[in-house]
């Protein structure tokens, strides 16, 4: 397991409730460990992915009358993760050490969220989540080589918009980013008024100056809402770290308007900027997200970025970050 105290007590996404109710058995690896989520009087169990016999994956195991067995030498394991069969002595009571090790997992958004440690937060909120009003669509899962820091600043970054993202999402003759606030509280970073010109921002074929408010909830988990009067569009970013540089990225939208837009249309649109970004994200060097702010050169534009690093510095994370 990578050894950070601020992720390891944290909650992360490692997969749907869909996809393990469709297997009921599913390896998952998170911070460098192997975990097997599996399914029990419809309830999410999370373990080191190890049987204690042999260290064979459970996750090659099977589910049957509500416990898992290990694939190699069918010892069995009750919902507390206690071995309570071994077939090649089905008269010997399986020793007190036969049992593996749990971890704390969560079903909240349509996903499995997973802690390795003590959770000193909560999951982070979702406001939209509740409302009626807004579609909510997952789009993702997208695999990134790069650390999840960096994932997360690019989320936070609007001034690439023109130019990464030219035509949607801005435009390289109006790049300009106003000045703005960015400010660190108990719930982490947030900025509001973050204001970009975007030739379509709500599908009605005319150009506008948005603005945005966006918060780093989490250190791998971010937000945004765009500000408006009537249509209201959000995201809220989730990044499974799975080792220092192999991320997975998930992504809620919400939009309180076009509702009639076929859901596969809008994910094709959000799998095409996400392919915009992914290679942006994999180039950068260092790989690490410098927390030092003397490593790089910063402009007013680049203020959520600066906060969101002095944050990650006062948390005290290592993980992802140089």
């Amino acid at each position: 397991m990578i050894n950070d105290p601020v992720l390891i007590n944290d909650w992360h996404p490692v997969a749907t409730v869909a996809q393990l109710e469709a297997q009921n058995v599913l390896g998952v690896r998170l911070l460098g460990e192997d975990v097997v989520l599996w399914r029990a009087n419809n309830q999410t169990l999370a373990w080191q992915d190890l049987c204690v016999h042999r260290g064979t994956r459970l996750s090659l195991g099977q589910v049957d009358n509500e416990t898992l067995a290990c694939p190699y030498h069918g010892w069995t394991y009750d919902q507390t993760g206690r071995c309570i069969h071994i077939p090649a002595h089905p008269n010997q009571t399986p020793p007190q050490k036969a049992r593996v090790k749990p971890y704390q997992a969560r079903e909240q958004y349509g996903l499995i969220w997973l802690s390795l440690g003590e959770p000193a937060h909560d999951i982070p909120p979702f406001p939209e989540w509740e409302d009626d009003q807004y579609r909510k669509i997952l789009c993702g899962p997208y695999k990134v080589e790069a650390s999840g820091p960096r994932i997360i600043e690019n989320f936070l970054d609007i001034a690439h918009f023109p130019f990464v993202h030219e035509g949607i999402l801005g435009d390289k003759g109006h790049p300009e980013i106003a000045d703005y606030e960015a400010e660190i509280g108990p719930d982490g970073v947030v900025a509001t008024g973050v204001q970009v010109y975007q030739p379509d921002p709500y599908g009605t074929g005319q150009g506008d100056t948005v603005s945005y408010t966006y918060r780093a909830l989490r250190p791998l988990t971010a937000y945004l809402i765009k500000e408006s009067a009537g249509p209201r569009f959000s995201i809220l970013l989730m990044i499974t770290p799975h080792e220092v540089v192999e991320s997975t990225a998930w992504m809620w939208m919400t939009m309180n308007y076009g509702h009639d837009i076929p859901e596969e249309e809008l994910v094709t649109w959000q799998d095409g900027i996400f392919i915009q970004d992914r290679p942006i994200v994999q180039s950068q060097r260092p790989e690490l997200l410098p927390l030092d702010l003397q490593a790089e050169l910063h402009l007013r534009s680049d203020r959520l970025a600066i906060a969101y690093r002095q944050w990650l510095n006062q948390l005290g994370l290592s993980f992802g970050t140089a």
